[in-house]
Order: C-alpha cells, then sequence, then structure tokens
C-alpha cells in the first residue's frame, strides 16, 4: 500500500470513527468476544492470511532491488529473469491471497453484522409498545445499520489492519536496518512530520463529519415527515409552501458547506502527507545515490529502501490511529449493546402454560396500573433528548374489576382519558398490570405462554394499520398457513370482497404506507378481515368501526356479530349499535368502573351513562333506532 492510498485510508476511517476518550470497558470486551467465538476459525485463517501477505509484501522491495544490482554489475540474465519471474509468482500470490482474505473478510463481517442485527431486532420485538411510542424510528433504525457496520469494521477492517500491518513493520524495519541502518534512522526522523499531521487533521475531520451526519439526519427527517402520506396531507393543508422550501433550502445549504469544508480539509491533509512521502523518497535516493557513488551501497539496496519506505510509513501511520478505529468500533458495540440491555417488560415465565381448549371467561380482579417511565423502557440517545422524561408510573386503572362469561360482549364506554384503551391492551398483554389479576379462561394472563396468548386474542386498533405490502402478506399476517379460499371468505364477510377483486392486481395488490391506498373504512374492514381469519377465541375491538360511514358500518356489524358469536369480546365503541348489541356496558371514569349493566338498565338508573345519553343525544330525533352516534 502507498503512502499516498494510506492516508486516504486514514482521513476515511478518522472521519467515520467516533473520537471517543473512554478506556477499555473489560464487560464490553467479553460481551464483543462472545459475538466472536461463533466465527473463531474464520478470525484465525484470516489472520494468517493478513500476516502472510505482509510477508510477500516485503519481499517484493527485496527481489527488485536484487534485480537493479544484477543489472548493474552485467550478471547472468537468466538470473534477472528468475528474479522477475519469482517477483510475478509473488504477486500473483499477493492478488489470489488478496481475494481469499477479502472472502474471509466478506463472511466475517457479514456475519457478524447478521448475529448482532437479529439479535437487536430480536431484542427490540420484546419491548413494550412504550417504547416505540417514544423512540424515534430512524435512531433505532441507525442502531440496526450504522452502529452495527461500525462494530462489524473492528473485525472485517481494523483487526486484519492492525496485525498486517505489525508483521510488515517489524520485516520492513528488519530488511532497511540490514541493508542501511543510517539511511533507516534518518527515514524514521520524517516519521513525526507525517504521522502528526495524521492525527490532526483527522481529528478535525472527523469532526466534520460527525457535524456533516447530523445536518443530513435533520434534513432527512424533515424529508421523511413532509413525504409521509399524513405529512404531506397536513402541509398542503396548513403549510406554507414558501416557508417550507426556504427552511429545507437553509438546512440543505448548511449540508452543503459542511461538504466544502470537508472536501478541502481533504484535500489540505492528503496534499501534505503526499508532499511529506515525496520528502522521504528524495532523501533516500539521494543519500542511498551517494552511498551508491562511494562504493559504500549497492544500487540495489538503494532501489529496495525507496520501496521498502513506502512499506514503513504506510503501517505506521495505519497504526498510529488504530487506537481511534478501536475506539470508534468500541462506541458502535457499546451503543448497540446499550439497546440489548434494555430489559424488556414483558416475557415468558420458565412454565409458561397454553390457553385451555373452548370458549373462555375474561377477568379482571381489582387491576391497578400505570404506564412506566421513560428511564425503565427507553433511551436519551433514542429519543434523542439530552436527558429522559422522569415522569411516569401514575395511576391510570385505580382497582377496575369485571367479568365476561364465555360468549359475552362487554361494551367499555366513558370520556376521553378515563382508561378504556389501557384496559384494552392489558388483556393480550402489551402490558403487565402493577397490581390485581387479569385472567384468560381463568389463568393468570402472565402464566400463558406468548405464543398461546397470540393465538388466543385478536385485537383491532382503531388506526387500522396496514403495512406497505400486498393485500395477501397483511392478511397472512393473522394466519401464515391461509388458503386462498380462506383469505376470500375474510374478505367476503368484512365486505371487502368485491373491491379486492376490483383492484388491479386483486390480492396482490400493493395497500401503500399504512395502507394510505385505501380510504379509511376499507383499511379498517381490511384489519376486521385480518381478525376474521385469525378466528382467535378472544377478541379485543379497540373502536374498530370508529372510521366507518352508516353504511359501511352497518356492513361490517353484521360481520363482526358473526365473527363474534361464541366468543368472548371486549369492545371499546363511539357507536350506540355496538354498545345496544352488547350483553353488558361498563361506564369507565378516571381508572374506575363507575357503572356497569345493560343499556336499558344504565338509562334507568340514571347516572353517568344517562348522562352522557342525554348530553349526545339531547334531540329525540337523533337516536331514533340506535343509529349510529357516540357514546364516549
Amino acid at each position: 500500500m502507498s503512502m499516498e492510498t494510506t492516508a486516504w485510508t486514514q482521513a476515511y476511517r478518522a472521519m467515520h470513527a467516533e473520537q471517543d476518550r473512554r478506556p477499555f470497558n473489560r464487560a464490553s470486551l467479553r460481551r464483543i468476544a462472545g459475538f466472536a467465538r461463533p466465527h473463531r476459525g474464520r478470525i484465525i485463517r484470516f489472520l494468517g492470511l493478513s500476516v502472510l501477505t505482509a510477508l510477500l509484501a516485503v519481499a517484493t522491495p527485496v527481489l527488485a532491488g536484487r534485480v537493479v544490482d544484477t543489472i548493474v554489475g552485467g550478471g547472468d540474465p537468466a538470473t534477472v529473469i528468475r528474479l522477475a519471474l519469482l517477483i510475478a509468482v509473488i504477486a500473483v500470490a499477493e492478488a489470489g491471497l488478496g481475494v481469499v482474505e477479502r472472502l474471509l473478510s466478506s463472511r466475517l463481517g457479514e456475519g457478524l453484522i447478521l448475529d448482532l442485527r437479529t439479535a437487536v431486532y430480536d431484542h427490540v420485538q420484546k419491548m413494550p409498545v412504550a417504547f416505540f411510542t417514544r423512540t424515534r424510528t430512524g435512531a433505532l433504525v441507525s442502531r440496526l445499520n450504522n452502529d452495527v457496520i461500525g462494530a462489524q469494521r473492528a473485525f472485517s477492517s481494523t483487526l486484519s489492519g492492525v496485525a498486517g500491518d505489525i508483521v510488515t513493520l517489524l520485516f520492513t524495519l528488519i530488511v532497511m536496518l540490514t541493508l542501511s541502518w543510517q539511511i533507516t534512522l534518518l527515514a524514521l526522523v520524517l516519521l513525526p512530520v507525517f504521522v502528526l499531521p495524521a492525527r490532526r487533521m483527522g481529528t478535525r475531520m472527523a469532526a466534520l463529519q460527525r457535524e456533516g451526519a447530523r445536518l443530513d439526519a435533520e434534513m432527512g427527517t424533515r424529508m421523511t415527515e413532509r413525504f409521509s402520506a399524513p405529512g404531506a396531507t397536513l402541509v398542503k393543508l396548513f403549510g406554507r409552501p414558501g416557508q417550507e422550501s426556504r427552511e429545507f433550502a437553509e438546512r440543505a445549504a448548511r449540508v452543503r458547506d459542511i461538504g466544502v469544508r470537508t472536501a478541502m480539509a481533504q484535500t489540505v491533509f492528503i496534499t501534505a502527507l503526499t508532499l511529506v512521502s515525496a520528502l522521504a523518497l528524495a532523501l533516500v535516493y539521494g543519500l542511498g545515490g551517494w552511498y551508491a557513488l562511494r562504493g559504500s551501497m549497492e544500487p540495489g539496496a538503494v532501489v529496495a529502501l525507496a520501496l521498502l519506505l513506502t512499506r514503513l510509513y504506510a503501517p505506521l501511520t495505519a497504526l498510529a490511529g488504530a487506537r481511534v478505529e478501536v475506539m470508534g468500533a468500541l462506541v458502535s458495540f457499546e451503543r448497540v449493546f446499550e439497546v440489548l440491555d434494555l430489559k424488556p417488560l414483558i416475557e415468558d415465565r420458565e412454565d409458561a402454560r397454553e390457553a385451555r381448549e373452548g370458549a373462555l371467561s375474561v377477568e379482571f380482579d381489582g387491576v391497578r396500573f400505570g404506564y412506566p417511565a421513560a428511564d425503565k423502557i427507553s433511551l436519551a440517545s433514542l429519543e434523542e433528548v439530552a436527558a429522559l422524561d422522569t415522569r411516569g408510573g401514575e395511576e391510570v386503572l385505580k382497582g377496575v374489576s369485571f367479568r365476561a362469561e364465555p360468549g359475552q360482549t362487554i361494551a367499555l364506554v366513558g370520556t376521553s382519558g378515563a382508561g378504556k384503551s389501557t384496559i384494552a391492551t392489558l388483556l393480550p398483554r402489551l402490558y403487565d398490570v402493577d397490581a390485581g389479576t387479569v385472567r384468560i379462561g381463568g389463568t393468570d394472563v402472565r402464566e400463558l405462554s406468548a405464543e398461546s396468548l397470540r393465538a388466543t386474542v385478536g385485537m383491532v386498533t382503531q388506526d387500522g394499520h396496514l403495512f406497505h405490502e400486498s393485500v395477501r402478506a397483511n392478511l397472512l399476517l393473522a394466519r401464515p398457513d391461509a388458503t386462498e379460499d380462506d383469505l376470500w371468505s375474510a374478505l367476503a364477510r368484512a365486505r371487502l370482497a368485491p373491491l379486492v377483486r376490483a383492484l388491479p392486481d386483486g390480492l396482490d395488490t400493493v395497500v401503500g404506507e399504512r395502507g394510505y391506498r385505501l380510504s379509511g373504512g376499507e383499511r379498517q374492514r381490511m384489519t376486521i378481515a385480518r381478525l376474521l381469519l385469525a378466528n382467535q377465541r378472544v377478541v379485543v375491538l379497540d373502536e374498530a368501526t370508529a372510521h366507518l360511514d352508516n353504511t359501511s358500518e352497518a356492513a361490517v356489524q353484521a360481520a363482526l356479530t358473526e365473527a363474534l358469536a361464541d366468543r368472548t369480546a371486549l369492545v371499546i365503541a363511539h357507536r350506540l349499535s355496538t354498545v345496544r348489541a352488547a350483553d353488558r356496558i361498563l361506564v369507565i371514569e378516571s381508572g374506575r368502573v363507575v357503572e356497569q349493566g345493560t343499556h336499558d338498565e344504565l338509562l334507568s338508573a340514571d347516572g353517568r351513562y344517562a348522562e352522557l345519553y342525554r348530553t349526545q343525544f339531547a334531540d329525540p330525533a337523533a337516536d331514533p333506532a340506535g343509529s349510529p352516534a357516540a357514546v364516549g
């Protein structure tokens, strides 16, 4: 590797490494070793090849020197040919070893990326919903991409580089000192002139790169928000196009300015190091030529020293920046470990069991619950704040108790923020209660395995979320083994079959980001079709008909009535028709059940439910026969 190439490499590595001065964390090193252990055979082969490549790199300049000596001394042409052939063989061997080394390097690095990404992805899936409501998605994705790749460099680049550089440095010094210790020592005098600018300018460029990355991230975040379907709609409704354009242009201009400063810093850095390398070569040729003319040194030795000089400065410069690379990789590992160290709030017990067969009851017994504080479920770096919000833990549910018999439908009504949706999230165990018990079929949900709970409890949320995938893929999320007939049956029961048949690609039509190619009612019916396909025995509907017009709601309500037959259902509804159909209505206020009974019983009691009813149906004509309307 030439000095100029080394300079470019060091510039790049310095820019992409965090300038962190923390000491090595032994616990982190042990964990890194744990990830590396499955790849130890590949690492050993990789290091062995790196050492062998370094030895071959030193051999070529020595052989070139012998060629020159043979030519100058009028030696046998056959000797020159043999030496040239040997140099060619070494070049071919270096090329072949380089390809094999790159293969091992890529397998090692990509294998480590796979292990790290899988570990982080699997761990993040275990985190509670509150984790995702607080975390910036881009920051979390960055851990799976940038930081994992940064950690991977420790094995695929830094590890081999350090090993090869040490071997190359040792053998190069030995050979140079053998040829001329005087020139070698003088060449080493220029080393500080070569290394110090590399370290200082590398730090400067790293700072510029971090600032540029920050500005790029800000610009990317703005584009992501503005280019999403809801964001674009909001900008069109309330945004000022001129102001939006100016603000974006200002951010883009800052990115441009950083880019120019970085490019100039790189150019000055590379030019300075190239100049130093040229001065070093001039020293070797000048002093070595003088010795050769005096007869105290062979001409071939001068050539060999000049070639070896590039083999000397390159590893010295690389090793000077090795600490930066190692610390950068260690920081990346630690940022990955930060996520892995977040303890999931919901975990299966070792003796977790399956839900019993048949229809199941649902029971809340003295349930108390408060959403966890940020420091228990999140990281400041993932929220992109200086410090986590320490608030949290206030009770949302305060001793909620009720029971739904197998096959019954329970409706929850009340004002916004009363705790209805919180009750709904506890049944599928998106959170664990702080006190009391939630039971399904008489079994505490904490005693059931996650797999059994998912197969038992189905939930339709009010936002009707769909992935940017096909209709088929969105439905198969509920039941991967469903047949074509099963899919069409679920769509028909959700009153969506005619719509899907009319789509350009039928079941294979992509619905768009969050399903925005469909109307609100169509998205919601898609989620209901997914629920029908899953065929779970306990169903939670969190305002599942909130986005439907009267006609669509009537159709879906008929499908839901069929789907909920012989199933236990917990329904949060703003629609009176759904409330009227419930076996029992619970009125939730301030985290408590303040009333319960049938629609007629609660109206007769003239309590909170009757008050809500009168407020929302002050006009008697507004509810002639239970037409859809808001209840709570």
